[in-house]
């Protein structure tokens, strides 16, 4: 009798997995924090015999060349990847055998990336579940414009033919099991539900209802906008991560805090938005440790910048280290648990900054005029796909990932930001307010726009 657990990464959108029989198992995918699979695999009471990859990831540190290290299980990595360690490489029909009666085997689906590799697990010879990775997913398919540009139409149309090759290939009662699409921006469009077989998918991929021509097209159109960090992963994956260090950081005081803040670094405050905007540190950055931390610090920090961590716990702390040292930002260079009075410099005060509602927002331009006018700036920071499907008349649009680098282009005038839901308006907020500019957080759902009867404009 076979198991399979699932690993959730839910702040990247990811999984992992851990799979075998009674004595051994193998792992798909590991994220770089490689204890909680360990963890898993001493529940079982099994050894962990193999480690394997679907791909090269783009997304995150893998953890498969270390856990491999570390059991001294068979490291199996698609052969054509170009990796720089030694593994076992993998070619599609190539099969493996994980306990008594369950055999892994193979299957290329390349489009993902050109190598990519599912695995099909079966029992007694009959296929129970595929490891699809990034190919196919639920009710979509990974995207193929990670790798080079000119290969992405390529790689497209190879996507649609390996969804194509699974589910002629599988019975219809055979789990799906990918690693991306439970928020990952690995996914070409957003995946929905948490479980699938491939008699699911046959009836509602997107992959699997379309046509070849029609499917890359309407893939290709809808790409969204790729998180700047995926550029350092796939070669730290290549060349083979080095070992997580998740000791506590050094503790900074409220000088040391000061000091690094002068010299340019980032001060990162953990806490909700809520407690950031009721009193911060000024000058430092809020990202949320219950939002998409690793996400959206690593698509926005300077690659390499030294970073200091503000949280209001040992364990808020803990936690936001593990997300960061899965997109490879290892090590802060210090951090402070505690509150804002703890982290100011005697004889100086917290900074605060105000939150609201869309209804407040249009309450505030009945009183003088349109978005743009009363010395006031509605700046939207949400992607472009999102803003096309309706935006604040007179607001300016300025992705949360862009604002950084443009924040002279942010007219004068008290700044009214919002995203869709309240995390990222926060985190341009924080940017806007260490900039010095004067800054109200909407936190608020963006369909609360159009019931406050603010002006809205389509496409």
């Amino acid at each position: 009798m076979f198991f399979i657990d699932t690993i959730e990464v839910p702040g990247l959108g990811n999984r992992s997995y851990l799979a075998g029989g009674a004595h051994s198992a193998v792992v798909v995918d590991p994220a770089r924090d490689v204890d909680r699979v360990l963890a898993a695999a001493t529940r079982r009471g099994v050894r962990i015999s193999h480690v394997v990859e679907t791909h090269v990831h783009n997304d995150y540190v893998t953890g498969g060349l270390e856990l491999a290290r570390i059991t001294g299980a068979e490291y199996l990595v698609p052969a054509d990847a170009n990796v720089s360690y030694q593994r076992v490489p993998i070619a599609d029909g190539d099969q493996v055998e994980i306990g008594a009666g369950l055999v892994l085997r193979a299957v290329a689906t390349p489009g993902h990336t050109p190598h990519h590799t599912a695995y099909v697990l079966e029992e007694g010879g009959q296929p129970v579940a595929a490891f699809t990775g990034g190919s196919l997913l639920i009710g979509t398919v990974g995207r193929p414009d990670l790798v080079e540009p000119r290969l992405t139409e390529r790689l497209a149309r190879a996507q649609h033919a390996s969804a194509h090759r699974l589910a002629d290939e599988l019975p219809d009662d055979t789990a799906v099991l990918p690693t991306h699409g439970f928020g990952s921006f690995c996914s070409s469009s957003q995946a929905t539900g948490d479980a699938t077989t491939i008699g699911r998918e046959r009836q509602a991929n997107e992959a699997l209802v379309k046509d070849a021509d029609t499917f890359v097209a309407e893939l290709l159109a809808g790409l969204d906008d790729i998180p700047a960090y995926y550029t350092h992963m796939g070669p730290i994956n290549a060349r083979g991560p080095a070992p997580v260090d998740l000791a506590p950081p050094a503790v900074a005081d409220a000088e040391e805090i000061a000091r690094r803040l002068a010299e340019g670094e980032w001060v990162v405050d953990l806490r909700s938005r809520i407690a950031f905007a009721d009193g911060h540190v000024a000058g430092a950055l809020n990202f949320e440790a219950s939002g998409q931390l690793a996400t959206y610090l690593a698509w926005l920090i300077p690659w390499g910048k030294p970073v200091t961590l503000l949280a209001e716990s040992a364990e808020q702390l803990a936690d936001a280290q593990r997300e960061l040292v899965r997109v490879g930002v290892d090590r802060p260079a210090a951090a402070a648990t505690g509150s804002p009075d703890e982290w100011v410099r005697d004889g100086e005060q917290p900074r605060s900054l105000r939150r609201a509602t869309f209804a407040e927002l249009a309450a505030d331009i009945a009183a003088d005029g349109t978005a743009d006018e009363g010395g006031r700036v509605v700046l939207d920071v949400r992607r472009d796909s999102e803003r096309a499907g309706g935006y604040i008349a007179g607001s300016v649009h300025i992705p949360i990932h862009q604002l950084r680098s443009r924040l002279a282009e942010v007219k004068p005038g008290t700044v009214w930001v919002h995203c869709a839901g309240g995390m990222r308006a926060a985190i341009a907020a924080s940017l806007l307010d260490a900039s010095g500019r004067e800054v109200v957080a909407i936190d608020d759902g963006f369909d609360a726009a159009r019931t406050a009867g603010l002006p809205i404009r389509e496409g």
